[in-house]
């Protein structure tokens, strides 16, 4: 299966760089992933389109600020940090920009020297191992001040009013536990009017946790989609959310997933009944077309770039003509796209 398969043509207009003043005004694809048929709504809308009993999955991470700005010890030419995932400690697997400068021994300063940090070594990818220079339970409180939302690059930012506003709104309104470098945007749509909404339709709203890792921003680089290896990623299945989809499989009712991450967690717990184990785990599963789902029966996603493991899940979910077919029409109607961009539902 080649990657090309997956790509198309996206006007770079509709590439949303700030969110909708409400979040549930975004407008809503609804596609229909049996017939093909699609049709707009609203997200405001969306509790309609739901069947009373379904199981809602939600991704409850939460971003924390891990783009840090600051400097070599000793110079004053600016260097931008990506904490990507806690190895040990006050030790950061990272990306460190400009790379030229990022070997090992190399000493950085943030906050007007309040905070220091080392480089490690150098890793695969263009990853580098720091360690940050301070005692272990302050350095989150460090990097809550002075770091800012690590939003994708195709959203660009000179604004530092900006940052204030991607603190709050590059977040889902249900984040609790801390530990994502990219959020979980599918669930950027969500309101407390709908959840008031889909529960008075009987709908029973459920919370697990993956932490979305520097994975989402990784290109395919590989021509055939087989080859394409994913980066783990942790989450946790609480017993109460395994119980509520393991009910709901039992009984016909459909279960539906907010996110990809959402997905992917599910789906690596399921059993071949689609049945769904509680506890901790650790995925890399790589869901693309010939992929058999075990778990969900819905999904609500955004709109993904071009040739990205996202779109080759979702085309996954609902065929490959579908998805392109429906995108070409979001296209055409101008859909916002990407993380602040607007929402589809493929049930």
């Amino acid at each position: 299966m080649r990657v090309s398969d997956f790509d198309y043509h996206l006007p770079e207009e509709l590439i949303a760089q700030e969110p909708l003043p409400e979040r549930d005004h975004s407008r809503l694809l609804v596609l229909d992933r049996r017939t093909g048929a699609y049709w707009d709504r609203y997200f405001y809308e969306f509790p309609e389109e739901v069947a009373p009993g379904s199981v809602l999955v939600l991704n409850n991470t939460r971003v924390f600020p891990a783009r840090l700005f600051g400097r070599r010890k000793g110079f004053t030419g600016r260097v931008e940090v990506l904490l990507l995932r806690r190895r040990q400690g006050t030790r950061w697997e990272a990306l460190v920009k400009p790379g030229r400068i990022a070997r090992p021994g190399t000493e950085l300063v943030f906050d007007e020297g309040r905070l220091e940090a080392r480089i490690l070594a150098a890793e695969a990818e263009g990853k580098h191992l720091i360690e940050f220079l301070c005692p272990e339970e302050d350095l989150d409180a460090h990097i809550d001040r002075i770091g800012v939302a690590p939003l994708p690059p195709y959203i660009k930012r000179s604004d530092p009013a900006s940052f204030a506003r991607d603190a709050l709104r590059y977040q889902t309104i249900y984040a609790k536990h801390r530990g994502s470098v990219a959020a979980p945007t599918a669930g950027f749509h969500f309101t407390e009017r709908i959840f008031a909404a889909l529960r008075e339709r009987g709908v029973h709203i459920v919370e697990l946790t993956l932490h979305v890792g520097y994975g989402t921003f990784k290109p395919v680089r590989t021509e055939e989609v087989e080859k394409h290896r994913m980066d783990g990623e942790e989450f946790i299945i609480p017993p109460e959310t395994a119980a509520a989809i393991n009910d709901a499989r039992r009984n016909g009712r459909p279960v539906i997933a907010v996110g990809t991450t959402t997905v992917r967690a599910l789906e690596s717990a399921a059993d071949a009944e689609g049945f769904v184990r509680a506890g901790t785990g650790w995925t890399e599963l790589f869901i693309y077309p010939g992929y058999r789902f075990k778990a969900i029966d819905g999904l609500v996603t955004n709109f993904h770039l071009p040739r990205s493991t996202l779109l080759m899940l979702v085309c996954a979910f609902a065929g490959r003509e579908n998805v392109l077919r429906a995108y070409e029409h979001a296209v055409a109607r101008r859909y916002r796209f990407y993380s602040y961009g607007d929402a589809m539902f493929i049930r």
